[in-house]
């Protein structure tokens, strides 16, 4: 008798750790150097600091998620030098993100890492453009849903539906980036 391969979510991370973490952060990062509208800023921005980065944000997130309290650093401040940013940088870096963690996480470890993300963007999307600043209904929703399926006592969260093939989450802003 033949076994079953193992389905994608039998072999997502159940919870996060400092290993399967710095693994998240290597791969996105990977993904967004590679990526047509983010690459360039972070190569501008990062070029001979890549290595450095990196260890940071797997400090960043194993403080947040781990609750490890060994980041040091303001994100606003690291944010704010950033010339030429707009809200199509944000809407693709959280699509980038998001299918990531849904893809390496089960759902009730992928929150963990869903909500700051989306709360992390919020700010710094006020931050960045002004507080008259409308944050895209998409990505207010989803981080409603999130929360409630954070405190509404549900085990497994359920994500929100989306057709088949497209990314994860719905777009955020105008046009995804392949259509400008």
């Amino acid at each position: 008798m033949s076994q079953e391969p193992p389905s994608a979510a039998d072999t997502r991370e159940r919870q996060p750790n400092e290993t399967n973490i710095r693994a998240l952060v290597e791969a996105f990062y990977r993904r967004v150097d590679d990526d047509p509208l983010l690459g360039p800023i972070f190569a501008r921005e990062l070029a001979g600091r890549w290595d450095e980065h990196l260890a940071k944000m797997t400090t960043f997130w194993s403080s947040l998620v781990l609750g490890s309290k060994q980041y040091r650093g303001n994100v606003q401040e690291a944010h704010r030098p950033l010339e030429g940013i707009e809200p199509r940088h944000f809407a693709r870096w959280l699509s980038l993100f998001l299918n990531m963690v849904e893809a390496r996480y089960a759902p009730a470890a992928a929150v963990q890492f869903m909500e700051p993300a989306l709360r992390i963007a919020q700010s710094l999307q006020l931050s960045k453009f002004g507080w008259d600043y409308q944050i895209p209904a998409e990505q207010e929703e989803l981080l409603a849903a999130l929360k409630r399926q954070r405190t509404g006592g549900n085990d497994e969260p359920r994500f929100p539906e989306r057709p088949a093939g497209e990314p994860f989450p719905a777009r955020f802003v105008g046009k995804p980036v392949d259509e400008r």
